[in-house]
């Protein structure tokens, strides 16, 4: 089995908890109760996705395994929901979605495995210098 990148996991807890943190204080500031008590089904997945996609881009894992592994460790945010203590169990959730993080992977172009990578190249290549020594401007 392959171990799990402990830095990786740490740092992705971190993001994902701070994203979770702010994002929660400023919907409860801007939002009514009575908004969470109808729609906090949607908008507490919602919000735990939109941060797992901003941990993602901060820390170069790939977005679909990435908000995959946020629906998983969601599960265990739901558990503490229905038992009563909310904030318990979105703490459990980072911790597993940091794990989840640990231990991702994505292709390299070489064929293995590395962490924090998509395997892509990037989208706008970097610029090619004049020989001439002109700015092309």
């Amino acid at each position: 089995m392959r171990a799990m990148d402990r830095k990786l996991a740490i740092r992705a807890a971190l993001v994902q908890a701070a994203s979770v943190a702010v994002l929660s204080i400023a919907l409860a500031i801007a939002l009514p109760r009575s908004f969470f008590e109808d729609y906090g089904w949607i908008a507490g997945p919602s919000a735990w996705a939109l941060c797992a996609l901003l941990t993602a881009h901060v820390l170069g894992l790939h977005k679909p395994w990435t908000v995959l592994g946020a629906a998983v460790a969601g599960l265990l945010g739901l558990a503490g929901v229905l038992l009563g203590v909310h904030w318990l169990g979105t703490l459990a959730a980072v911790g597993a979605f940091a794990v989840w993080c640990g231990f991702s992977r994505s292709r390299t172009a070489g064929g293995g495995f590395r962490s924090g990578t998509t395997g892509r190249p990037p989208s706008r290549p970097a610029p090619v210098p004049d020989p001439a020594g002109r700015s092309g401007r």
